[in-house]
């Protein structure tokens, strides 16, 4: 049996990123990524079965990774509100500086792949952010909606403005930023 090699893992892992950020996932292929990783295709399917579960085990890393940012600091004594403004700075701060994860999620989600993968597997990732608004809710801060709703309108705007800052290799600034979030706790309080 051979020893996993964190290192080979690693360049994969990059590597698969890159290529899907730059040529999209229909043309990343296992050839492909091994020549960028430096390694063999032989050794890619070492670790995993084929191209969607590569795809699918990077994408559930990044997520965590992304998960374990947003959540970064959180703390349960705090109010509704400043957990709301932690997690929403904490998104931002992940988007700008792991731009390349970011992308990556926006390219996977903007494809017909979840679709065939169970992601409701990634929920137990992001349960504070449905604590908080569940929490929310029974404190009548919140609107009485579904948390996925409260979630699409206050949440992903900002990801929209900060995907936008990518765009045009602008900061978020601190000032936009707590614009945004004050406009997203607007758009859902009760």
């Amino acid at each position: 049996m051979r020893h996993r090699d964190d290192t080979k893992v690693e360049a994969i892992f990059d590597a698969t990123i890159q290529l899907v950020n730059e040529i999209g996932f229909a043309e990343t292929s296992i050839s492909k990524i091994a020549k960028k990783a430096n390694v063999s295709n032989a050794t890619i399917y070492i670790y995993h079965e084929n191209k969607e579960d590569l795809l699918l085990k990077t994408y559930l890393k990044v997520k965590g990774k992304m998960s374990e940012k947003m959540f970064q600091g959180m703390d349960e004594s705090r109010t509704v509100k400043e957990r709301f403004e932690s997690i929403i700075h904490n998104f931002v701060e992940f988007i700008q500086t792991y731009k390349e994860y970011f992308l990556f999620l926006e390219q996977i989600m903007n494809s017909p792949l979840p679709q065939k993968w169970c992601l409701d597997d990634t929920a137990s990732l992001f349960q504070p952010i449905f604590e908080m608004f569940d929490t929310g809710k029974r404190q009548g801060l919140f609107k009485q909606e579904d948390v996925r709703m409260l979630i699409v309108y206050s949440i992903l705007p900002v990801a929209e403005l900060a995907k936008g800052h990518l765009k045009d290799g602008t900061p978020f600034n601190d000032q936009q930023l707590n614009a945004a979030i004050v406009m997203s706790w607007d758009a859902i309080k009760a």
